[in-house]
């Protein structure tokens, strides 16, 4: 089995440490809201809390696409990881302490939203300094393999340590986790790279970026997609907690599982992809997806019976996650170098920062009408906007084949 990111050693290492990490990451994040919901018991606060704790990732990706174009991306990893470890530090001390109260959360959890926001767009631009173009496709199937690995296998722990033995630990192990990636960041060997000029006023970084991403149409398109599905579906798991307790008659666990099988279906996914020869073909792919991702949340939305409900999220998982990442493909092969970072940190705004939005209307909806009719009223949108989105395969197909004329393959400075 020849996967072609692991050629790079620098891949390799990201690898490995962000394999334990996102793992952790996912743990808080259930530990979060199985908190909050039990000290509030209310659909709108968990709504809200969703709401606060994504919302820097919408307003600060901007700010991070223009560090990442104009700064060393390792030196800007190697802090945020250790802002990171010490936001989940204060988690475990107020949990293990019970402090751990709604307002508690809610203040953890928005600074934990900040330190996403500023993440998440260098962490997908710097792949691009570890790898070359040949393994960019592997590399990126495998960012999400490991992420929807860490989502499979995170909720459940952090379910089962919380029946267990407590939320607390959760965040202990959250925190230990982050030690592996300043080991394996401090210990890559990573090439210089020309950065974005200083002279240059932030704003006017900001204004470029954002000029060249609406000018072409295929990344304008292939954006405003995944922002629809983002908004209306991808924020499902704020409400997890209402069909664990009051449709299943769960606990944690059940809300574990449940997220779970999402997962899983994100797996089977990036390994679809990391497997795939090319990027031909993926805009037909990323077209089908906000179709199934639709249908299988209106089958969720009114299961009764937990083996079909699992089933659909399992399907939620695969078509969400197939956009994400072939979109993320596409984009790569075909941005420009010298606008990388900004058109990701779109990217992140239209992919996670669509998150508080979408808390803030399901959670919202859900207390109006009841989170069964709000999550298939999702559905039905996704389908009709990815029957839109049909009409601009022809130039998104022109576009990815201009994109692999015009930038050639070059050898990786960091595969030993």
């Amino acid at each position: 089995m020849d996967l072609p990111a692991f050629r790079s050693r620098n891949y390799r290492l990201y690898f490995a440490g962000q394999s334990l990490s996102m793992t952790g990451s996912f743990m808080t994040q259930v530990a979060i809201l199985w908190l909050i919901y039990k000290a509030t018991d209310s659909a709108l606060l968990l709504g809200i809390s969703g709401f606060l704790g994504q919302l820097p990732v919408f307003l600060l990706a901007p700010v991070s696409g223009i560090l990442a174009d104009r700064y060393n991306r390792k030196h800007l990893m190697i802090l945020l990881q250790v802002l990171g470890i010490s936001i989940s530090i204060a988690l475990m001390i107020v949990s293990f302490l019970g402090w751990a109260n709604f307002w508690v959360l809610l203040s953890l959890g928005t600074l934990s939203g900040v330190l996403k926001g500023l993440d998440v767009p260098i962490r997908h631009a710097f792949v691009t300094d570890i790898v070359n173009r040949e393994e960019m496709n592997s590399a990126i199937s495998l960012n999400y393999a490991f992420l929807n690995t860490a989502r499979l296998l995170g909720p459940a722990m952090g379910g089962i340590a919380i029946a267990k033995v407590g939320a607390g630990f959760c965040f202990l192990y959250d925190s230990v986790s982050y030690i592996a990636v300043l080991v394996a960041l401090f210990a890559m060997q990573i090439a210089p790279r020309k950065v974005e000029s200083h002279g240059k006023h932030p704003w006017h970084n900001l204004k470029e970026g954002f000029k060249y991403a609406y000018a072409v149409l295929p990344i304008r398109t292939l954006l405003l997609l995944l922002a629809l599905a983002s908004l209306l579906n991808m924020s499902y798991a704020t409400l997890l907690p209402i069909f664990s307790v009051e449709v299943f008659q769960g606990d944690a666990a059940t809300m574990g599982f449940l997220t779970a099988a999402s997962a899983l279906g994100a797996v089977f996914a990036c390994l679809y992809l990391s497997f795939r020869k090319g990027i031909q073909g993926l805009h037909k792919l990323i077209a089908f997806c906000p179709a199934s991702l639709g249908v299988a949340m209106i089958i969720f939305s009114y299961s009764h019976m937990f083996w079909l409900s699992v089933a659909a999220l399992t399907l939620v998982g695969f078509s969400s996650t197939l956009q994400v990442a072939a979109s993320n493909t596409v984009i790569q092969h075909g941005v420009e170098e010298s606008k990388r970072g900004r058109v990701m940190s779109f990217y992140t705004m239209c992919f996670m920062g669509m998150s508080p939005f979408g808390n803030l209307i399901l959670g919202s909806s859900a207390h109006a009408i009841g989170a069964q009719n709000t999550l298939a009223i999702g559905g039905m949108v996704c389908i009709v906007g990815s029957l839109l989105f049909v009409k601009f395969l022809p130039a998104i197909a022109q576009w990815v084949q201009v994109g692999l004329q015009s930038h050639p393959s070059v050898p990786s400075q960091s595969a030993q």
